[in-house]
């Protein structure tokens, strides 16, 4: 089984193209949706004894944990060990599974891959991009996004032009869908010819 470790800074396109990646039957563990089930469930009685005050009935309220952690890194730090190895025991399950439904390939969507030094435990690292003036546009248009929280969170990843460097392959989803759909089929082409 060949794992594809899939990433890329805000903005890029990476969870679209990891919809495009399950639209081709390739099983995809999405680390931020892993994280959204774990805030309204195991994690969330860790998150309010560290942070209490940030979770609404047994669920993590997002907003006011990321205003608790946001320019805080000791504070992002203690979030991170809480919540990194529920996701990774999250990310087991998903591919003991997949070995057992014997899935020749299999997409493992991780954010900060390169960030938490993960890029070493997957076959083949995939990064998304899209240039710096759309990513821009992109992620100026998300509701409640300001300035200061894209230079936030920008700060906290590996720069665009070191990830692609790093990458074994780069897709480009500034040219549109369609053309990102046909980059991931010449991925997993070029992963059959393997």
């Amino acid at each position: 089984m060949i794992v594809i470790g899939l990433t890329g800074s805000i903005g890029m396109g990476k969870s679209t193209t990891a919809k495009l990646f399950a639209e081709e039957g390739v099983p995809v563990h999405d680390a931020d949706a892993a994280v959204h089930r774990l805030y309204a469930g195991e994690a969330a009685p860790l998150i309010e004894a560290a942070f209490p005050g940030t979770t609404a009935e047994g669920v993590v309220d997002r907003k006011a944990l990321g205003q608790r952690v946001l320019g805080d890194p000791a504070a992002l730090k203690r979030l991170e060990a809480i919540v990194h190895p529920l996701v990774r025991k999250s990310e087991a399950a998903f591919l003991g599974e997949a070995r057992r439904a014997d899935a020749p390939v299999v997409v493992l969507d991780i954010p900060l891959l390169f960030e938490t030094g993960r890029e070493a435990q997957v076959d083949k690292v995939v990064v998304v991009s899209a240039g710096e003036a759309e990513q821009r546009r992109r992620v100026m248009e998300r509701p409640g996004m300001t300035e200061q929280a894209f230079a936030a969170i920008l700060a906290r990843q590996t720069p665009d032009a070191e990830k692609r460097a790093r990458a074994d392959l780069v897709i480009d989803t500034s040219k549109g869908i369609e053309a990102a759909r046909e980059q991931v089929r010449d991925v997993l082409r070029a992963l059959e010819r393997h």
